[in-house]
């Protein structure tokens, strides 16, 4: 009886090892990183793709994965400067959510473009994103890419 237990055990440690870490730097400062970000974004000339987020919530880190392989980071990494921003139990970085307009305000994760200049050339209102644990990596990369069709549309 004790070696299935301690089996079990191991088992569980080892899934926590290489579990995927979270998503949002909860102790990140999201005001420098986004003004980092629109510093490389003016030399680049490129815009600013902003996801505010936090890590117990599903369909952000169902986000977060779709957005680290495939077409859809190729997409993010060639468009834009990309920035995550944790907003806790909504109790983080809420002047920064309210600067760009309430995007979370349908749930997260929500999203911000940005131009170089800081001026906001999307962003989720309707809450585009926060099912995207039932989203397809096809259906989270069409949506990035019609996001990158209104960014360009608008620079």
């Amino acid at each position: 009886m004790r070696k299935p237990l301690l089996l079990l055990l191991a088992a569980l440690l080892a899934a926590f090892a290489v579990a995927a870490p979270l998503p949002y730097d909860e102790s990140a400062d999201a005001k420098a990183a986004v003004q980092q970000a629109l510093a490389a974004a003016k030399e680049s000339r490129t815009p600013v793709f902003v996801i505010f987020g936090a890590n117990w919530c599903e369909d952000c880190r169902a986000l977060d994965r779709a957005i680290q392989s495939g077409k859809s980071a190729e997409l993010l990494a060639r468009e834009f400067k990309v920035v995550k921003v944790d907003i806790g139990n909504f109790d983080r970085n809420l002047d920064l959510v309210a600067a760009y307009g309430n995007p979370i305000k349908k749930g997260i994760p929500a999203a911000v473009v940005l131009s170089p200049n800081n001026e906001v050339l999307y962003a989720t209102r309707a809450g585009e994103l926060a099912d995207a644990r039932r989203m397809s990596e096809s259906g989270i990369y069409d949506f990035l890419r019609k996001v990158t069709q209104t960014a360009k549309a608008k620079r």
